[in-house]
């Protein structure tokens, strides 16, 4: 037990996270600004500014032992360094390393710096991969620590942190500073409740901070680190269900009528019955809406599942109750196609719809923002146009957001606002994996349908290099030469843009072609060249709604043969007749995108093939990620393996969006961490919505302070 003056500096310590780092020692000028540029502003910044790799100098190998192709810590004494030059712009530090086995050549490329800093008879520490060329062993640009005066290697063995740094401060001062950080104000009070902590077998909030910075071994930097992601997964959690509860705050919930005529008429009307899958998730939903409680409600479904069947029979209960559903849409395209799909099935219904997207004309805008008003429209489909003010709803008691990670906190908000009290249901085709759906969304239930009610006659994948593009067109020709259609798929817009910009993946996955292609250039090219003769346009994201509508209009009628496009058509775009797609540059996409990208193929009767291309050599990282796209259709199977390559707002690419990123957590391999914390979350909200009590007040405060974006969108929305 803590005496009560040890408790009192312990809240003090805790108190004083939020001081400025410039109240540390060492940190002021230079430091205190390069700390700043990295978002390190205050005390408890630093403390969550973890190590992104160790350097396990606790076994120090001899180099005549160090295993070739391997990675080693080697302690040496410096023999001789030299400056080379061997091209004009190209500076290389050479360093001749000794140790009582043998010789080391240690070569530094474009650092010049090195030469001031390590000097002739200096004990080094160097850690990174062993080469041998040239009759020595070698390592190229290694981390490297020049031992302390009269510090041997035994005296040296640990687990040294590197932590990441930006120009004007040093891995050795950044680590200078994070120790004294820790001895002045690491003792701090554990926001978690201790029950939680030792049911989970996790160190305390105080052993953690210091075992991930300086850890005595590997195992306990990994243990120390999920104790740090427990905390981020947990307060992510809370603050989920607390916004939830902030913005359900004083609403009346509707008990929608659920086996009304409207409902009836629509699966009537139906040219197919449901499947085992699409009842049980229609069941899941009419029951949510049916209940005294507001719904929340996330249907989760791989391309062509029949998410759309579900929803309508949902929008048909609101008929049913007397009142209103809004659906939006992501693009424009897709709310078209919503009303043109459903359009028809409403009306035999006795339905009422309208359709508003920003190419509505104002006259037929007016129109149906009266009819809205007036309550003669059950449903109305849209883009984030419905949010305009001039659209008032006289009952809006359900909201349906497909692709809801596309849309930002407050634009759902805003939304939800038209009808407080309003049921939600958020739909997805992105498979999204167990883990980053409990994460993202765990303060909404999940409902899944897995299979397709009409597989339709399948796709197969191919990746194929830059210079074997050929076989893509041949694939198109023939397709367009048996009647069907094509889509050629770009990353950027147009040749001005910056590539870097448009990335859906990480730099280090990338190839290193040149040219990344855009769709405008890219569509004058084969409408001359390899695709000469078909008639070829363009849809991009940066069109009118009004051109985008024209397309994809003239598209499903058949009247283009080839559409080329950015991931625009990523969504929902159901043009049962194209049979082949090109993706160019395949390896900027992440494999959901992929995956969405090649269902809008193969829909109908007809096989479809995709071709991506690549210019990665065929060992490299870029070309085994795609090739697991050849060896499976399994959106979710894929999805998890999307997840194990890339962070979480990657894949979804919600950063955009109004989303928060998590950064000590790794959905992939964390697994019972989140399962834990939804649980936990879930218990704590139920006895304690508020986190009012004494035990949980601190926990609320860390809940704002690591989520406040959360809490503010609400607030202002």
């Amino acid at each position: 037990m803590l005496s009560v003056p040890e408790a009192g500096e312990r809240v003090q310590r805790t108190c004083s996270l939020t001081d400025g780092v410039s109240r540390l020692r060492y940190v002021s000028g230079a430091r205190q600004e390069a700390l700043e540029r990295m978002g390190i502003v205050r005390v408890r910044d630093l403390f969550l500014h973890l190590p992104h790799r160790y350097l396990d100098f606790s076994t120090v190998v001899p180099i005549a032992r160090a295993q070739l192709g391997q990675d080693a810590t080697i302690v040496g004494a410096v023999d001789r360094v030299q400056k080379k030059r061997p091209r004009p712009r190209m500076q290389i530090v050479e360093v001749s390393l000794l140790d009582p086995t043998g010789v080391l050549m240690v070569s530094f490329f474009r650092q010049p710096w090195v030469a001031d800093q390590l000097h002739q008879g200096d004990r080094v520490a160097v850690s990174g991969k062993v080469e041998f060329s040239y009759g020595f062993r070698r390592m190229s640009s290694p981390f490297f620590e020049v031992l302390g005066a009269g510090e041997d290697s035994s005296n040296y063995a640990r687990v040294l942190p590197v932590h990441p740094v930006t120009e004007g401060l040093s891995v050795s001062w950044a680590r200078r500073i994070v120790s004294e950080a820790l001895a002045s104000r690491g003792d701090v009070c554990d926001p978690v409740p201790a029950s939680l902590v030792s049911g989970h077998n996790l160190m305390t909030l105080a052993r953690a901070l210091r075992e991930v910075h300086f850890p005595r071994t590997l195992a306990t930097a990994e243990r120390a680190r999920r104790r740090l992601a427990y905390d981020e997964l947990l307060c992510l959690q809370l603050t989920l269900l607390t916004r939830q509860r902030m913005e359900l705050t004083g609403v009346q919930p509707q008990r929608h009528v659920t086996d009304g005529p409207c409902l009836k008429a629509l699966l009537d009307a139906m040219p197919f019955s449901l499947t085992d899958e699409q009842r049980t998730a229609t069941r899941q939903i009419l029951d949510d809406m049916a209940s005294p409680h507001v719904m929340n409600r996330l249907l989760l479904g791989d391309v062509g599942t029949g998410k759309t069947a579900v929803a309508a029979c949902a929008i048909a209960c609101v008929a049913d109750t007397g009142t209103q559903a809004c659906v939006m849409a992501p693009t424009s395209v897709l709310a078209s196609q919503y009303a043109a799909k459903l359009g028809p099935l409403f009306d035999r219904a006795h339905i009422g719809w309208a359709l508003v997207t920003g190419s509505t004309p104002a006259a037929e805008r007016a129109r149906t923002a009266e009819l809205l008003r007036q309550g003669q429209l059950d449903c109305l489909f849209g883009t984030t146009a419905v949010l305009s003010d001039d659209l008032e709803f006289c009952d809006l008691t359900l909201v349906v957001i497909d692709e809801q990670h596309r849309f930002g906190v407050a634009q759902r908000t805003a939304l939800r606002r038209k009808g407080p009290g309003a049921d939600l249901l958020a739909m997805t085709a992105t498979p999204i994996p167990r883990t980053l759906a409990l994460s993202l969304y765990g303060d909404i239930e999940c409902s899944r349908i897995a299979h397709r009610p009409r597989p339709g006659a399948g796709v197969t994948t191919k990746v194929v290099a830059s210079e074997n593009v050929d076989l893509a067109f041949g694939a198109i020709r023939d397709a367009c030469a048996q009647g069907h259609q094509a889509y050629v798929i770009c990353p950027l817009v147009d040749e001005t843009d910056d590539g870097s910009q448009l990335d859906d993946v990480p730099q280090r996955n990338l190839s290193n072609a040149k040219r990344v292609h855009a769709a405008v250039t890219t569509a004058q090219d084969l409408q001359r060249n390899a695709l000469k003769g078909l008639h070829v346009e363009v849809l991009t994201g940066r069109m009118t709604p009004a051109q985008k509508d024209d397309v994809m209009a003239r598209f499903r009628d058949g009247s283009i043969d080839v559409l080329v496009s950015t991931t625009v058509v990523e969504v929902g775009v159901d043009v049962p007749n194209a049979t082949a797609m090109l993706v160019y540059d395949a390896d900027r996409f992440g494999l959901a995108t992929l995956h969405q990208l090649r269902g809008r193929v193969g829909r109908g009767d007809h096989a479809g093939v995709v071709y991506l291309e690549c210019a990665a050599k065929k060992q490299s990282p870029a070309r085994t990620r795609l090739a697991a796209l050849e060896q499976t259709s399994d959106g979710f199977v894929l999805a998890e393996l999307d997840l194990k390559l890339r962070r979480e707002g990657e894949v979804l690419g919600y950063r955009q969006h109004g989303g928060v990123s998590l950064r000590i957590s790794d959905l992939a391999n964390d697994a019972d961490l989140v399962e834990y914390a939804h649980a936990d979350a879930r218990r704590i909200a139920q006895d304690d919505p508020a986190l009012s009590s004494d035990e949980h007040r601190a926990l609320a405060l860390e809940c704002r302070d690591r989520f406040g974006a959360y809490f503010e969108e609400v607030e202002h929305a």
